[in-house]
């Protein structure tokens, strides 16, 4: 076993010593002694052109049974491509994907050399060049991210939304009776501080107007429904709610009657909303919010 160890190394030495004539291009690229143990190994140069990159790549590769050791230290499918001088110098974590790369251009070097082309070995350097250049390419630092303003943001005249949803959202939103009448203030009236102390914090108008109301619907001007005026009359005419039993007023007592009780006739039928009615049509011909403008000339008075 020596002895044929020996004859092997010289036989090593001999082949590296003529690889720049047998195998030029390869040479350059992995190296005269890779590249003489890739073509004993694969069994000559034909041999060598003929086999795919993926097998060269796994020449030489050792198979270790390691049964009961550690396999941490074991690196698999790493042959003579593995340790040649570009694998080897390029980072750890490259090293497999260096080997892949320089086994693809191994086997397109021995393909020229089997045909015994390219003798300078002009096509192993431009080989080698660009396996470097890819390896290079590998290990450049990702660049550096810019960090970019936001773009002006392009203000579009939103849609408003009307009609009966967008008036039944802003009376949820709005003002309550209570809130406005807590901001009301009466001019020239001391207030009662609702705190106790120099606050001075007050509930302003609330509770002072004896409404009876403790909430009433928000109506605002802008949003609320467009009705025609005599509609509005005809509205204002049906608010006006009678008593159950009596013709009176709902304001005016249930006790009222339009029998009225006089000392010279007795018994006497009168109409007590007369004088209502007369003030009703004053203020529907004055101060209603349907009528119009009243042209007054100089003899009424």
């Amino acid at each position: 076993a020596v002895d044929l160890t020996e004859c092997k190394a010289k036989i090593f030495e001999y082949v590296e010593s003529r690889m720049s004539f047998i195998a030029p291009n390869l040479s350059i690229i992995v190296g005269a002694s890779i590249a003489a143990k890739l073509m004993g190994t694969a069994g000559g140069l034909t041999n060598l052109s003929k086999m795919p990159a993926c097998n060269v790549q796994i020449l030489g590769a050792q198979k270790r049974t390691l049964s009961g050791f550690s396999t941490a230290a074991i690196l698999p499918h790493t042959g003579h491509v593995y340790y040649s001088e570009i694998a080897q110098k390029t980072p750890p974590d490259l090293r497999k994907k260096a080997a892949r790369l320089v086994a693809a251009k191994c086997t397109l070097a021995a393909r020229v050399d089997s045909f015994h082309e390219s003798v300078d070995g002009a096509i192993g350097d431009s080989l080698r060049a660009e396996i470097e250049q890819k390896l290079d390419k590998l290990q450049e630092p990702p660049p550096v991210k810019t960090v970019k303003p936001l773009p002006a943001p392009i203000e579009q005249s939103r849609k408003k939304r009307g009609g009966r949803r967008a008036r039944k959202m802003k009376e949820r939103l709005g003002l309550t009776e209570v809130r406005k009448a807590a901001n009301r203030m009466n001019f020239g009236e001391i207030e009662e501080d609702a705190y106790q102390d120099d606050l001075g914090f007050s509930l302003g108008a609330l509770g002072k107007s004896r409404s009876g109301k403790i909430r009433g619907p928000v109506v605002d001007s802008k949003t609320k429904a467009r009705i025609s005026k005599t509609l509005q009359a005809k509205v204002q005419k049906q608010n006006n709610v009678w008593g159950g039993s009596t013709t009176v007023k709902r304001q005016i007592a249930g006790t009222a009657s339009s029998v009225a009780f006089t000392p010279l006739q007795g018994l006497e039928i009168v109409n007590p909303q007369a004088a209502e009615r007369k003030v009703q049509a004053a203020n529907a011909k004055y101060f209603s919010s349907t009528s119009g403008f009243h042209k007054i000339k100089k003899g009424d008075t």
